[in-house]
């Protein structure tokens, strides 16, 4: 017979034991999964108005989750952007803004990318315990030194998985599509490799016909210019796909060049996996989509389906593949522990079009400027959506400035990351999310085009306005047509750019599309709003570096090496990434997975 005393000693264990198993789960850190699309206009998906594109995953994000209406990247293109986004602070913090012509890095074996001793939410999270993985679109460097020491390369950044671009997706990776990379200097090495060879053909033919005697050592030193022009135009150039066009899984190129047909399922089917792989333990997933850059995809199962042409067919097929990730989620169960969220790294390529498909580069909505135009606010107001069941309320609308900046201290604060960082130009957003605080903690924004401080955001204390002040402006080409369409891309120096002495000033909440300018006249506070901005100006800069920072000089007034100049950007054939033998790069990637 049983002890009378046993019965409840062993219920009093299962109760413990029971407790301790629920403990555990409410005790475990949440799992996130960020989602960016690649040049996304925020006027393209339906929760924020568009009506003539079917985005029903998206739009099902916003809708059980907090969708934010004033989110901001803090730069207008992808390297920049996307550094800042990495590591919460202004590009120019780890000079990755340019100071010229090169705005983003061209090629995979240059030596300039996110610096080694940057730190990543990847990094921190990874110092928490999380899984860590990035899948698809990294573009922000590979190696400094020599071939294989990846140390701008994700795995050293705080990702434990990496598989996807370590460039990008560009027109180069299309046969037919063209070229992206530096197409004007193609064009003068072409000319000057043929004015070259023509010069010596004739005076091959004029010495072999003997019509006056032509020095031999004349004809070698164009021999040698013919091949050294040849050489520098066609094998940096010519041979692109194979350079930039490649799939690394980890350190290890696995495909080069890589088929852009299959690049869709292959990304998503890795993102779907590294989901399922770390089902039972905390993890981070990056999930940085090739979409909508162009060159514009041809999955058979959405051409031709979208009311706006291949455009719209590729932006359906990012809301498949936001469908299909919230499903695996989903069915995992996993979804009241995982924070969803969705962006783009800044807005629309107005100038990307062609007669032949039409619209390439996205709608930026009402507001003014795209891709590359600086402080524009078509250039780096993006979406902004964050669900998580259970944690925040469905339905709800942020109307107050946030950053993708914001993403790193968000995450450091939902890891229980409470060691010690450096200066953050993000704010912690859970407040915002939970409806805990009604106000941004961003009274002042900075707008940079390259390391060019091109304007500020403020938005007073007890005001729903929210200013802002253009110290220049892109010129567009022909004026008066909305973009840089003889550059493709508008520049942030010298004669491309319009100073403006006063600053350009606007109400962002009475004027959103930035085309009437205030005055004195039709702005009471106006003098007070150039002043608040000039001070807020002088304290920032002053965290860039001892000294202000001048707004003529290149990186190193901000105190940093810049990582932007011609000399690390250009490609170099000793750090070029490659599978097989340099320079005999070649190789498929060999599906296994279904």
């Amino acid at each position: 017979m049983r002890p009378p005393l046993l019965a409840p000693v062993l219920i009093t264990l299962l109760l413990a034991a029971g407790s301790d198993v629920t403990g555990q789960e409410v005790d475990r850190k949440p799992n996130f999964i960020l989602m960016m699309v690649d040049d996304l206009g925020i006027g393209d998906i339906g929760c924020y108005g568009n009506a003539t594109i079917r985005t029903p995953n998206i739009d099902r994000l916003a809708s059980e989750g907090v969708k934010l209406t004033q989110h901001i990247a803090a730069a207008p293109l992808c390297t920049p952007s996307r550094a800042a986004f990495m590591t919460g602070r202004y590009a120019v913090r780890s000079g990755m803004g340019s100071a010229g012509r090169v705005q983003v890095l061209l090629f995979l074996g240059g030596s300039g990318g996110l610096p080694p001793g940057e730190t990543t939410f990847a990094k921190r999270l990874q110092q928490q315990g999380y899984s860590t993985g990035l899948v698809g679109k990294w573009h922000l460097g590979v190696n400094c030194e020599r071939r294989g020491d990846h140390c701008h390369h994700p795995n050293h950044h705080g990702f434990g998985y990496f598989y996807g671009l370590p460039f990008t997706l560009f027109n180069d990776c299309v046969p037919g599509e063209g070229s992206d990379i530096l197409t004007d200097l193609q064009h003068t090495l072409r000319i000057m490799t043929a004015m070259l060879g023509v010069a010596l053909f004739t005076l091959v033919l004029v010495r072999v016909w003997g019509l006056f005697e032509a020095s031999l050592w004349l004809l070698v030193l164009l021999l040698a210019l013919t091949v050294l022009a040849a050489a520098v135009w066609y094998v940096p150039f010519k041979l692109l796909p194979i350079w930039n066009c490649i799939i690394m899984r980890n350190k290890e190129v696995i495909e080069q060049p890589m088929r852009v047909d299959t690049l869709p399922q292959r990304l998503l089917g890795e993102a779907q996996r590294f989901v399922k792989r770390n089902v039972d333990r905390p993890f981070l997933l990056f999930f940085s989509l090739a979409h909508i850059h162009t060159p514009l995809f041809e999955t058979p199962a959405f051409a031709g389906k979208s009311r706006h042409g291949r455009y719209g067919d590729n932006l359906e097929e990012v809301d498949f593949i936001i469908g299909k990730m919230t499903e695996t989620v989903d069915s995992l169960g996993l979804a009241n522990n995982t924070l969803i969220y969705f962006t783009s790294d800044h807005g629309g390529h107005l100038e990307d079009s062609n007669s032949h498909i039409g619209q390439k580069g996205g709608w930026n909505s009402i507001y003014r400027g795209g891709k590359a135009m600086g402080g524009w606010e078509g250039g780096i107001r993006v979406p902004g959506i964050f669900r998580w069941p259970g944690r925040l309320t469905a339905g709800r609308v942020v109307d107050e400035p946030t950053s993708l900046m914001d993403l790193y201290p968000t995450l450091k604060h939902l890891a229980k990351d409470t060691q010690p960082d450096r200066h953050l130009d993000g704010y912690n957003l859970m407040p915002l999310l939970e409806g805990k605080a009604a106000r941004s903690q961003h009274e002042f924004m900075f707008h940079y085009c390259g390391v060019y401080l091109n304007a500020v955001r403020w938005h007073p204390p007890g005001s729903d306005s929210v200013y802002k002040l253009h110290f220049f402006t892109p010129n567009f080409f022909p004026p008066g047509a909305g973009g840089c369409y003889d550059t493709k891309v508008c520049l942030c120096h010298g004669d491309h750019v319009t100073r403006h002495s006063p600053p350009l000033l606007y109400d962002l909440r009475r004027d959103p599309s930035e085309s009437r300018p205030l005055t004195p006249d039709t702005e009471p506070r106006y003098a007070e709003i150039l002043e608040q901005a000039a001070n807020a100006v002088e304290q920032h800069e002053g965290t860039l570096s001892p000294t202000r920072a001048s707004q003529d000089r290149g990186a190193e007034a901000h105190g940093v090496e810049s990582q932007m100049t011609w000399e690390k950007v250009l490609w170099k054939p000793w750090l070029q990434p490659c599978c097989g033998t340099f320079p005999f790069c070649g190789c498929k990637e060999e599906v296994t997975h279904t």
